[in-house]
């Protein structure tokens, strides 16, 4: 997959390529990720990228030439999706990573800075996407976490595929406990279930988890997860 970032701030994504699985990633050609900078496509002699709002108010915008510019030099890929990175954008989950994962040979990240960006750089965009009802100083760190999620989720970044198949937010259930050697640690046992080598009973107890920690955790996600149930038996 081809990931093609527009940023003021291109050197805040050159740590990916050692950042763990995902450098390896990159390394492999499994991905591959491009920084475009506007201010590299600004045409007055200051490589000015931002301007006073129209209208008054405190803050710089970020104009539009300069990232039009930068966004028509990206080469284009035929199944491309076009992401801005936006406070007004609807929440990232993970059913979104998979889908771009699946169904994207390219996706473009637009990151904007200072106090917003022109409107018209909406235009530019397919889906606008926020990571939560905060605001940050710019989309970088969302972009970042968007090629993290994508990255893992592409066919020979993680070596075990199934372990994709279990985790948080993949089925809306949360994902279950793990445990590992030593069998007790400081007074804290390790589920007999889980050393007894049963596996339906592993299985049934891995489930029980998933619903008792889900429903702890996040009775929203509990709440539609008991829904898909009811229409599934129903159909």
């Amino acid at each position: 997959m081809r990931l093609d970032v527009i940023s003021l701030v291109p050197e805040a994504f050159v740590p990916l390529h050692g950042l763990g699985v995902i450098g390896r990633a990159l390394r492999a050609g499994i991905a591959e990720v491009h920084l475009h900078n506007p201010r590299d496509f600004a045409t007055d002699r200051y490589r000015k990228v931002d301007d006073v709002p129209y209208g008054g108010g405190a803050g710089m915008v970020l104009k539009p030439e300069p990232v039009f510019a930068a966004f028509e030099a990206v080469p284009v890929r035929p199944r491309r999706r076009v992401l801005l990175m936006s406070p007004q954008g609807r929440p990232l989950h993970q059913r979104d990573l998979q889908r771009w994962a699946t169904t994207c040979d390219q996706l473009v990240l637009l990151c904007g800075h200072y106090e917003g960006f022109d409107e018209r750089i909406r235009s530019l965009a397919d889906e606008e996407v926020s990571l939560g009802d905060f605001v940050l100083t710019g989309g970088e760190l969302p972009a970042m976490v968007i090629i993290n999620g994508v990255i893992r989720l592409l066919p020979g970044t993680v070596g075990t595929a199934e372990s994709l198949e279990h985790e948080s937010h993949s089925d809306l259930l949360l994902e279950h406990p793990h445990y590992t050697r030593p069998p007790e640690f400081r007074g804290m046992a390790v589920p007999e279930v889980l050393r007894s080598g049963d596996h339906g009973a592993i299985a049934r107890w891995r489930l029980e988890q998933q619903i008792a920690r889900t429903r702890e955790r996040r009775p929203d996600l509990h709440a539609r997860w008991q829904e898909q149930q009811e229409e599934q038996q129903q159909g």
